[in-house]
């Protein structure tokens, strides 16, 4: 009876192990898709950054990316210590996992704060941007919002019509938005407010809150994800640590001996 309990008790160590090498591996492929989001942000913000003057917010971004890193290098140490069954790499491993779902629980803190500042950021810097284009493409703030209004296919902050109010309109006199307002299929549309119908007609202040509450959504979803994975893949090593220091060897059950 006593050696059957016993070859159970084995038996779920195998089963964990198993689990655990095969969560190491998507440790791996977990690194890389969490250094390709925080890459993502960095790439977007810097499409984005004149609508959004606070660069706290590219923090989540930065802790994810090093989570991404750390989690590369647990993936190798908890294949090696699993297979080896390494009391001391087991240990590490689960310390280490459990640093870095802290890490990714604060990540999901973060990104829900910055969220939460997205609308009243791009609220208080927008119009000041529109205000210093001058359509040149020298001018950061002029490449920025050309590049948003064709990106977003928006024209404007509300709408087109908020180009009147601008120092760029009042300096050319030619009753036209640019032509990044201008719809894709008009291939004869100069800008001209006077034929609205040629120009995208939502404005960009809520598109721009739009995306960039997605991206600080999509860092929360797959910090959220591999936390989650990560929860599993410290049971799993709890569980071959506490079997291997309650039960014997497994050779002892084959021969019949005793611990030393």
């Amino acid at each position: 009876m006593s050696s059957s309990v016993l070859m159970m008790g084995q038996c779920g160590v195998t089963s964990s192990k198993t689990v655990l090498v095969f969560l190491n591996l998507i440790f791996w492929a977990a690194a890389g898709i969490l250094c390709y989001v925080g890459a993502y942000v960095f790439i977007t913000y810097d499409d984005y950054d004149h609508f959004f003057e606070d660069v706290y917010t590219l923090i989540p971004a930065v802790i994810i990316i090093a989570a991404g890193a750390l989690l590369f290098i647990i993936g190798l140490i908890g294949c090696c210590a699993t297979v080896r069954e390494s009391y001391c790499g087991l240990t590490t491993f689960v310390v280490v996992l459990l640093l870095v779902f802290m890490t990714e629980v604060a990540v999901v803190v973060l990104g829900y704060v910055y969220r939460a500042k997205v609308e009243d950021e791009v609220n208080s810097s927008i119009i000041k941007v529109y205000d210093e284009y001058n359509g040149t493409n020298s001018n950061a703030q002029s490449r920025a919002i050309d590049y948003v209004q064709r990106q977003l296919q928006c024209c404007g902050i509300h709408n087109f019509s908020d180009w009147r109010h601008t120092r760029w309109y009042e300096e050319s006199k030619n009753n036209s938005a640019p032509i990044s307002c201008c719809k894709a299929n008009m291939a004869g549309c100069t800008g001209s407010l006077a034929h609205p119908e040629d120009l995208y007609q939502e404005g960009c202040e809520a598109l721009v809150v739009k995306k960039l509450k997605e991206i600080m959504m999509s860092v929360i979803w797959t910090a959220l994800t591999f936390a989650t994975i990560q929860v599993l893949g410290m049971l799993c090593a709890c569980v071959v640590l506490c079997r291997r220091s309650r039960d014997p060897p497994y050779e002892l059950l084959i021969t019949g001996g005793t611990p030393a």
